[in-house]
């Protein structure tokens, strides 16, 4: 089934003509428990390896947490992430690729506390692709293990939070302020970044943004995408809630917790206190730098 976010409440660019320019598209993957095919974009499924390259092993020295390995030594990565091309056609692919696989280590590391992830871009009609047979990790937690989940890609339009510059949301303060007692639509909650986990846009921070720099060229990398804890929060769940997954009667807290959690957080993933993960590549750069920042700790 399809997934469908809800129309804005209001017209953001005809009250708040000053962020039109920032806006930007993202694509709202709606992971939902699923059978996914490792020839399918998945959150959590099977994944396409090449028969001639070892699988990806961290070798990290890892801090002393509650999601530390029982042992240090060589940790196999997890499948997290499948996109196709065709599913996700917002996003620029590299030259004779089509496909983007995201793995990680499903234990904390000292950069942020959370799982380390990699990035790989291949060309899927290449023979070498076969079903993956990853070997497992021994006793990483199930926060940290994505159950396999079916995708229904959703572009939807991203306003900025904390990106928003300063000069401007110093600007619209006021205004916003007697939208949200006028109406109780929050720009920061209802209005602006897309919660969930997704493709492009603007990384949903819920502290000060931490843009991290291209290591060849010294420019500021883009959001490559974003994996969160949960599609919603207690304030957001009303623009970010599915059309589908809305109930007939009362609202999604007061269903039973199996159910919401479900709808909440389709994946079974928990990253810090409902945290996120974030990637950023540079497309400037031939090899594509990759980095990582988490709101996690």
């Amino acid at each position: 089934m399809a997934r469908t976010t809800p129309p804005r409440p209001l017209d953001v660019e005809t009250l708040f003509p000053e962020v039109a320019g920032y806006r930007k598209t993202a694509v709202r993957l709606h992971p939902r428990p699923g059978d996914p095919g490792a020839r399918e974009s998945s959150l959590g499924g099977p994944v396409l390896w090449p028969l001639s390259e070892p699988w990806p092993h961290c070798e990290d020295d890892h801090p002393r947490t509650a999601f530390s390995p029982p042992a240090q030594g060589p940790i196999p990565f997890v499948p997290v992430l499948q996109l196709f091309a065709t599913d996700v056609p917002d996003l620029a692919f590299p030259s004779a690729t089509d496909l983007l696989q995201v793995l990680w280590c499903p234990f904390d590391h000292e950069d942020g506390y959370v799982p380390r992830p990699e990035i790989y871009w291949r060309d899927s009609s290449l023979s070498d692709l076969q079903p993956a047979d990853p070997p497992c990790p021994t006793g990483p937690d199930n926060d940290y293990l994505p159950d396999p989940c079916v995708l229904h890609p959703e572009r939807v339009t991203d306003y900025p939070n904390w990106d928003l510059p300063n000069e401007v949301a110093d600007a619209l303060a006021i205004r916003f302020e007697q939208l949200e007692e006028e109406t109780g639509w929050s720009y920061w909650s209802h209005l602006s970044v897309a919660d969930g986990i997704k493709v492009g846009g603007y990384p949903t921070w819920t502290q000060e943004p931490d843009w991290p720099t291209c290591p060849a060229c010294s420019g500021r990398m883009e959001h490559l995408l974003t994996i969160n804890s949960s599609e919603f929060d207690g304030a957001s769940w009303r623009t970010w809630l599915p059309v589908e997954d809305t109930p007939a009667t009362g609202t999604v807290w007061e269903l039973p917790y199996e159910q919401r959690t479900e709808i909440q957080r389709p994946p079974g993933l928990m990253l810090g206190d409902m945290g996120g993960i974030y990637l950023f590549e540079c497309t400037r750069c031939p090899d594509r730098p990759f980095a990582y920042r988490s709101d996690c700790s």
